[in-house]
């Protein structure tokens, strides 16, 4: 099952995607269940928005492909490499990606996205699937040249728009046959597979609730695949898993 968060009639609104439909649901499900209002719209008639908004933290997965680590020249972590955003970095689908007057290397960095369902602390691995409300696209924009300098990850990695999420929450994903793609200007630059994380997302929630008390919305992002790089203003980036759907955003300068 598919869920959206959208606008419509200038309220902000949550649905079950069916079709070119939307299923109107009573309020967001994560926290309200899947009451409807018997109500439903046209896709086309509304403006997709960030199908979450973590009430607290958006936590990243570094270097969780070895291809990606290697091509940067990093070691493969022993351990997952955590990193947060925070949720003013959020944004959706069709959203403008602001290249900050700091960096003159921005890149893109295409993800599969949790979103935590419940509050989860100190989870073990096999239990991890009871929290996770579902999964979607996320774009973990990095500005590389802040990175290496900063050492940490905050400035580099949170800045405004350097997270854009969507365009939905799949509620059931197949992730022993999941894949990522991202295309820069419709060519393609990156793809890979899930069976390729060094940490695959029952190990990351178990690791990541030993730290952090998850909160219903909370983002966790899996770290991206080799096929990294820079984007400059006018670039449309797209960034899509074939079971949630594709997440566009073009970039511009601030």
């Amino acid at each position: 099952m598919k869920i959206a968060r959208f606008s419509h009639n200038d309220a902000i609104r949550y649905g079950i995607v069916d079709g070119i439909e939307l299923v109107v649901l009573q309020g967001d499900p994560i926290l309200a269940g899947y009451e409807t209002t018997g109500e439903r719209v046209s896709l086309a008639d509304v403006a997709l928005l960030a199908p979450v908004i973590p009430r607290s933290k958006v936590i990243g997965v570094g270097r969780n492909y070895r291809d990606h680590a290697t091509e940067l020249g990093n070691d493969v972590p022993a351990e997952p490499l955590l990193f947060l955003k925070p949720n003013t970095a959020v944004i959706g689908p069709g959203d403008a990606i602001v290249r900050p007057p700091q960096s003159q290397d921005t890149q893109w960095e295409g993800e599969l996205a949790i979103v935590i369902g419940r509050i989860a602390k100190n989870v073990a691995a096999s239990d991890a699937a009871d929290y996770v409300f579902g999964y979607t696209v996320a774009n973990d924009v990095t500005a590389r040249d802040l990175q290496k300098p900063d050492r940490q990850w905050a400035r580099a990695k949170g800045m405004d728009t350097f997270c854009p999420l969507g365009p939905a929450i799949e509620t059931e994903l197949d992730l022993a046959g999941g894949e990522i793609i991202t295309r820069v200007n419709g060519e393609e630059r990156q793809r890979g597979s899930f069976r390729d994380m060094i940490f695959d997302v029952p190990a990351i929630v178990e690791y990541v609730s030993a730290a952090f008390t998850l909160l219903p919305g909370d983002v966790i992002l899996t770290g991206t695949p080799a096929g990294v790089g820079p984007f400059v203003a006018g670039d449309v980036i797209e960034v899509e898993v074939p079971q949630i759907g594709t997440l566009r955003n073009v970039a511009r300068d601030a």
